[in-house]
């Protein structure tokens, strides 16, 4: 639980500085973690990988209602969806920068071979993998669509 080995104590902190949103925000991430950790064959302890798919689930999910709040004209309900993801964020790594990213995936095609749109789920297959936390799968498939129908 690498990643989230400091939650405990950024609770305590939120609770102590009475920040309801960062604290709303830390429990759910130790909701999902507890959740994670005792459900399915694989119950224990979590691996670096693992608490980085839930984090970045967490992440998507709180994006995704914001943005339908937004399209519903809401933003006194977007704004703490928006909030507590950029808390969740925090205890994911850095994100690839834009140039990092292409550069990543310009490499990820030249070294698969791949020639067109055709092969983008090889090559998605690949950058996946390797960008794993990194950067948001959106993001990468974007990329990878701009760069093979270049």
């Amino acid at each position: 639980m690498g990643v989230l080995s400091t939650l405990t104590e950024e609770m305590k902190n939120a609770m102590r500085s009475k920040d309801s949103v960062r604290l709303e925000s830390l429990r759910a991430i130790k909701s999902a973690v507890l959740l994670a950790q005792t459900s399915g064959a694989d119950s224990g302890e979590l691996t670096d990988e693992d608490s980085i798919k839930l984090l970045q689930r967490l992440v998507k999910q709180r994006k995704d209602s914001a943005a339908i709040f937004r399209d519903q004209n809401r933003p006194d309900l977007a704004e703490p969806e928006e909030a507590q993801a950029s808390i969740i964020e925090e205890f994911l790594p850095a994100q690839m920068s834009e140039d990092e990213l292409e550069s990543t995936i310009r490499s990820i095609i030249e070294i698969s071979g791949a020639s067109g749109m055709k092969d983008m789920g090889k090559v998605m297959g690949i950058a996946s993998k390797q960008l794993a936390g990194k950067a948001d799968g959106k993001r990468i498939a974007d990329t990878v669509k701009k760069k093979l129908g270049a």
